[in-house]
């Protein structure tokens, strides 16, 4: 089959690889028919993720046909449409036990290595390197999905690709950064990064119940779409200061709830700390930078929430923790416990609550996915979301 490979930082390339097969009875294996490129698959091509090694399969929002079960599989079959979650769960553990699905303790193969890096081990993830697991992607013609019965949403509508594709990451990855917040009626909540993670994060804080939503980032495609589809107001961090603007905008207090949807690749105006950032990530590019999470520790209204939906890899430094503590906040993040959330979500995609598919500016064969790496990474042709079909 024909498959996106990374082969080191920069460099992905179409191969082609060895069809997935039934490993454990409890695989399925699906034919591809949407895949979509994420942010944090730019981690990845840029190199702040540790273990990658040359021809992995890159992908982790993926839908498509079943093709074949192992013989415990009881709840898919072949022909069946379906949504793979980003994060692979076993179903059963005592953290999936607690809908805590993100936190597996089973899924992951290579445990001993995250838990060196980390402590304990979170759940495999789909396409995104070894300490996660070493599975393969969905940027490609095939996928094997472990745990078939416990993974993959059914949809069982005609609905198409474009309106159901996000269920597998992005969508319930907005929802969950909104509802981290804790958001109160009428509560003012500012977001880093108007990426599709954070346009999502957008409507879902309106859903739950946010007075005001504030967006900011520099790229103007992303802003335009902040504010006529997320309505939101927006800031271009590039043209004012953040803290300033926010400060103006709330009258000295600071938004009550702030969402990094950035992550470890955050950039920023002319700040001393961004500048500083930008060096050591030169030097060490597995440094993190953290500038939306420092900047949303210095804005965020005392007593307030912070949430942290953006991909984090290793240590951090420079993060403002006295004022943290000070100001009394509470921050929460996490991969996302994806089976909480699609389900409720599709329902509100069939009751036409929302259209996932608003975030696509680009769709392109498989053939051409290097090319809309590229195109997404440089923030080029005004490209927000690229969807794959193989």
């Amino acid at each position: 089959m024909k498959a996106l490979c990374w082969h080191g930082t920069g460099d992905v390339r179409v191969d082609t690889v060895k069809d997935p097969v039934i490993e454990s009875t409890t695989d399925a294996i699906i034919r591809v028919t949407s895949s979509g490129i994420c942010g944090s698959d730019l981690h990845l091509l840029n190199g702040f993720m540790p273990t990658m090694k040359s021809g992995d399969i890159l992908g982790h929002e993926t839908m498509g046909i079943v093709v074949e079960v192992g013989a415990a599989v009881t709840r898919l079959k072949k022909g069946d449409r379906v949504v793979v979650p980003f994060t692979i769960s076993c179903g059963d553990c005592f953290f999936c036990k607690k809908t805590l699905f993100s936190c597996c303790d089973v899924s992951n193969p290579n445990a001993a290595m995250a838990e060196k890096a980390m402590g304990h081990s979170p759940a495999g993830l789909f396409g995104f390197s070894h300490l996660l697991g070493g599975f393969s992607g969905g940027q490609a013609e095939y996928l094997r999905v472990p745990f078939a019965d416990v993974g993959p949403l059914k949809i069982e509508s005609d609905l198409p690709d474009d309106k159901v594709l996000f269920l597998s990451d992005i969508f319930p990855t907005g929802y969950m950064a909104a509802e981290n917040c804790d958001i109160e009626p009428g509560d003012t909540v500012a977001i880093w990064g108007c990426g599709p993670v954070a346009q999502f994060a957008i409507k879902s804080a309106w859903m739950l119940g946010a007075g005001r939503v504030i967006a900011i980032d520099s790229v103007s495609a992303r802003l335009a779409l902040a504010r006529t589809s997320g309505k939101a107001e927006t800031i271009n961090f590039k043209e004012e200061s953040v803290y300033e603007r926010l400060q103006a905008m709330t009258n000295g207090r600071g938004p009550d709830r702030c969402i990094d949807a950035v992550g470890c690749e955050a950039h920023a105006g002319p700040t001393v700390d961004a500048m500083v950032d930008k060096v050591k990530s030169a030097v060490m590019p597995t440094t993190d930078r953290t500038h939306a999470l420092c900047e949303a520790i210095m804005c965020c209204r005392k007593g307030g929430t912070i949430s942290v939906p953006g991909a984090y890899v290793g240590p951090l430094d420079k993060v403002p923790f006295g004022a943290f503590m000070n100001k009394g906040l509470t921050m929460k993040s996490g991969q996302t416990h994806m089976q909480r959330y699609m389900g409720p979500l599709l329902k509100k995609i069939e009751a036409a609550e929302i259209d996932p598919s608003f975030v696509i500016t680009h769709r392109v064969p498989l053939s051409k996915a290097p090319e809309a790496y590229a195109k997404f990474r440089d923030k080029k042709d005004g490209c927000i979301k690229v969807v794959l079909h193989p």
